[in-house]
């Protein structure tokens, strides 16, 4: 009896199992979005598939009861919807730093009516080859896993995929003969490898560890995976041309040539191109196309971009028609449905070369609508204006908005708007949507807000939009937050990012101009008017603490960083005029100005040079990796490539540790040298200062086992001081 009532109670158990196995159906990857971002919450949402009327994505918004409902026509448009909820009805925004918590209201607001949206074009595209090496390379899976649900959020669609592209290269290159030791030398240092890939660069900082190879490749199928669960279509590259001069050793008749010099770097560095008439261009191709889907898939579309900032090997229009028309050919013959990707930048930064007839045989040579122009920094230079619209190719208009990840507050938002405008109604039927290209991640993050925003049918003015955005960046209505927000964006946000900007504290030292043309602190604005939104920001009391820390700390990284260059031109008045004493006494201030602001950012981890460095040395398995990997992540920052190279400084940050240890240092040397030399009735020895400095520098590289902890003073309070310390020097 009890035999039988055991096996009963089994075969129920079993039975109630399997049923409730089967009642559980799999959550929809926008779901898991919701569980991971906001998992006290996840369960009042309902995401329902609704069929799209045409090919446009959409959401619609409803509250029923207690729950939430979000439909759309995939999970991408879904998490759309999702955000837009979240940004307008419980003041959240959701950043792409998996440093940032997440601000949310008690209880979830209730939808009065159905709020609908509609995307404007098909393709959202994000990302640059450079924000790799200037944000990205030392980035693990929880650093991708919430930038990737941020570009759900924002409806990005067409994200750029070049993770661990080396590893498929490492096996094609052995494949092809070359030993291990030719191919990892051929790569460069990690956070060099964009310009690696990008035929600008080859060998600087080699050999890359396989353990990097490794992790970048089980990295890459982690992100592509999941982009594609949230309806993304990851752009993965494609073979363009450039090759390791050794393949000359295996292949001697390949007709390989040396591409121009480019940023400065001795001839030993410089890349190498195999001529796409060659036969073996085709061959490289398909082994590169097949190894990389075998790893990763394909969505078929791929991202090559030849002669990026380089000289073709020639000019002719037949020339540059045979090399587009091969690389597309070579792509298409492995993959039928292959879409080629291109970077317009060459087009905008070499305009005099490129002419339209040139322009026009390379974009043309490839069939229509199989290649899609990226409009690369269209809110300062439209090419699509110049070339008659690309001649008919399809293209997408992009914001660039930063350069090297330099900290300057830029971004010309109320003609990025009008331009954003302008293209929907004059960019023809080849205007297939809006993107950015961001170099690095930076210190306008509502710029990025803004562009894809306007991607979809949100038809609202810029003022609301930016009274909207300062109630998010404080959890609520406060009419100081608003008040700061209309000065910047009346004010502040009004010139595109240049190339090489920093404030002048970031600068080699100078009595005048700014040492270098990377870091030019023009600002078009008057610093008092800056100071004027800090103050009305520092009177807010905001619910989203880690939003407006950052905020404060931000906009007063930028005040404090446009008085320096006031402090140095009486520094240069005083030498000039030969006075001792005031030149110690600005000399002084100028010190004490840079170790302010370094207390100033220490307290928010977003300015922090220690998070860099840590994330860099972490990707290291042994102690002589995370050394090389420290020096690679120090270099970009610093010095760039070789000492005393021309883009020394280009990726200049105002950042924690490096504002105290690298950029005060250097003035401090400055101006001790300046004093010395006055006080010895001495002309101050520019020479002897250059050569001293740039010892300086390449010695900073150097160094490894950086750790400075983050100052536990709370940012809010900080920035009041520096406020009530500074505001009325500044306002003199």
């Amino acid at each position: 009896m009890k035999y039988t009532q055991t096996i009963s109670k089994l075969f129920i158990g079993i039975l109630l199992l399997t049923f409730l196995s089967c009642a559980h159906t799999p959550k929809r990857p926008v779901e898991e979005l919701t569980y991971r971002l906001i998992p006290q919450f996840a369960d009042r949402f309902i995401f329902e598939e609704k069929v799209a009327s045409d090919s446009l994505d959409f959401y619609e918004i409803e509250s029923k009861g207690p729950k939430i409902i979000i439909r759309g026509n995939n999970d991408n448009s879904m998490a759309v919807g999702l955000n837009r909820y979240l940004k307008d009805f419980c003041l959240t925004t959701i950043t792409w730093d998996i440093a940032d918590s997440i601000y949310m209201p008690d209880n979830l607001p209730s939808v009065p009516s159905i709020v609908r949206g509609k995307a404007r074009c098909q393709n959202r595209f994000f990302l640059n080859y450079c924000t790799f090496g200037y944000t990205m390379p030392w980035w693990k899976w929880d650093d991708w896993e919430r930038f990737i649900d941020w570009m759900a959020l924002n409806g990005i669609n067409l994200p750029l995929a070049i993770t661990g592209q080396e590893a498929v290269w490492y096996h094609v290159w052995k494949k092809m003969g070359l030993t291990d030791e030719e191919i990892r030398n051929y790569f460069t240092g990690p956070a060099h490898l964009p310009w690696h890939r990008m035929s600008n660069l080859d060998y600087w900082q080699g050999p890359l560890p396989l353990s990097w190879l490794k992790n970048q490749e089980n990295l890459q199928k982690q992100i592509v995976k999941r982009e594609r669960e949230l309806n993304m279509k990851p752009v993965l590259p494609a073979f363009a041309g450039h090759v390791p001069q050794e393949l000359n050793r295996v292949f001697p008749k390949a007709k390989i040539s040396r591409l121009s010099e480019w940023g400065g770097f001795p001839d030993r560095y410089r890349s190498h191109f195999l001529d796409p008439m060659d036969s073996l261009f085709s061959v490289i191709q398909k082994e590169f196309l097949t190894e990389q889907t075998k790893m990763f898939g394909s969505d078929h579309i791929y991202g090559a971009d030849p002669f990026n900032e380089l000289v073709p090997p020639s000019w002719e229009p037949e020339y540059l028609s045979s090399v587009s028309r091969t690389i597309y050919e070579s792509m298409s013959q492995v993959d039928p449905q292959a879409i080629w990707i291109q970077m317009t930048w060459l087009f905008y930064i070499d305009m005099p070369s490129w002419t339209k007839e040139r322009v026009n045989a390379f974009v043309n040579a490839v069939p229509k609508g199989k290649m899609i122009l990226l409009d690369y920094y269209a809110e300062n230079k439209e090419v699509w204006r110049i070339t008659d619209r690309y001649f008919g190719q399809p293209y997408i208009w992009c914001y660039l908005g930063n350069f090297g990840g330099n900290t300057m507050l830029a971004g010309n938002m109320k003609e990025t708007g009008m331009r954003i405008e302008n293209v929907f109604h004059e960019g023809g039927d080849n205007f297939t949507g809006i993107g950015s290209t961001l170099e690095g991640f930076d210190v306008n993050p509502l710029m990025y807000e803004y562009v894809f925003d306007k991607a979809w049918d949100i038809s609202i003015p810029d003022e609301s939009w930016i009274e909207k955005l300062a109630d998010r960046r404080t959890g609520k209505i406060d009419p100081h937050a608003r008040n700061a927000w209309k000065l910047l964006y009346d004010s502040i946000y009004t010139q595109p990012a240049q190339l090489g900007q920093g404030a002048l504290t970031n600068a080699r030292p100078s009595f005048k101009g700014h040492g270098n043309w990377t870091t030019q602190p023009y600002i078009n604005y008057d610093n008092k008017t800056l100071l004027k939104a800090w103050g009305e920001m520092l009177q807010a009391t905001p619910r989203n603490n880690d939003l407006y820390s950052f905020d404060v700390v931000n906009i007063g990284r930028q005040v404090l960083g446009n008085y320096f260059s006031v402090l140095r031109d009486r520094f240069t008045k005083a030498y000039i005029h030969k006075d001792k004493n005031e030149l110690s006494r600005i000399g002084q201030q100028m010190i004490n100005l840079l170790t302010d602001i370094d207390e100033l950012l220490s307290t928010h981890s977003a300015f922090s040079f220690e998070r860099w460095i840590n994330k860099a040395r972490q990707t290291g398995i042994t102690d002589e990796e995370s050394d090389y990997f420290e020096q690679n992540a120090r270099t970009l920052l610093t010095t760039w490539g070789e000492k005393n190279q021309s883009l020394n400084d280009y990726a200049n940050r105002t950042w924690a540790g490096l504002v105290q240890n690298y950029y005060r240092v250097r003035w401090k040397m400055f101006i001790d040298d300046a004093i010395s030399a006055l006080n010895e009735g001495k002309e101050f020895d520019e020479k002897a200062f250059f050569r001293k400095v740039t010892d300086f520098e390449l010695s900073f590289t150097q160094q490894t086992g950086y750790s400075e902890v983050q100052s536990k003073r709370n940012s809010v309070e900080t920035a009041k001081k520096m406020y009530q310390k500074y505001a009325s020097q500044i306002a003199e």
